[in-house]
């Protein structure tokens, strides 16, 4: 009498159906960490683009002021905006406007705070 041999034990949890599938799954994580990881940039420190700087120079309540004055245009086109949506697109516009009114309390309220210069 012959005996059917056994299958190999294999892990049912394994992503690996063969050595080929191993080799495919390292290749891809390579290039995924290649993409999406590069060194690169993880080690570059972040440097802000000169070309949109604020005036080193200025003092606090000149940039307070003109962050509120950009907060409050802001504000206003996006109730503007919201005024020609409906449904949940106005109510994400209106949700945004509210957040630039509340950062707009929260300068205005650090402009009272300043002490002013001469």
């Amino acid at each position: 009498m012959s005996k059917t041999p056994e299958p190999p034990i294999t892990d049912p949890a394994s992503p690996y159906a063969s050595p080929n599938s191993r080799k495919l799954h390292e290749a891809a994580e390579r290039a995924l960490d290649h993409y999406l990881l590069p060194a690169a940039i993880v080690a570059t420190p972040y440097t802000p683009n000169a070309l949109f700087m604020a005036n080193p120079h200025a003092d606090t309540e000149s940039l307070l002021t003109n962050a509120c004055g950009s907060l409050a245009s802001a504000s206003v086109m996006l109730g503007n905006f919201a005024g020609m949506l409906e449904g949940s697109n106005r109510h994400t516009l209106l949700g945004i406007a509210q957040v630039v009114m509340l950062g707009e309390l929260a300068v205005n309220k650090a402009l009272d705070l300043v002490v002013p210069t001469e």
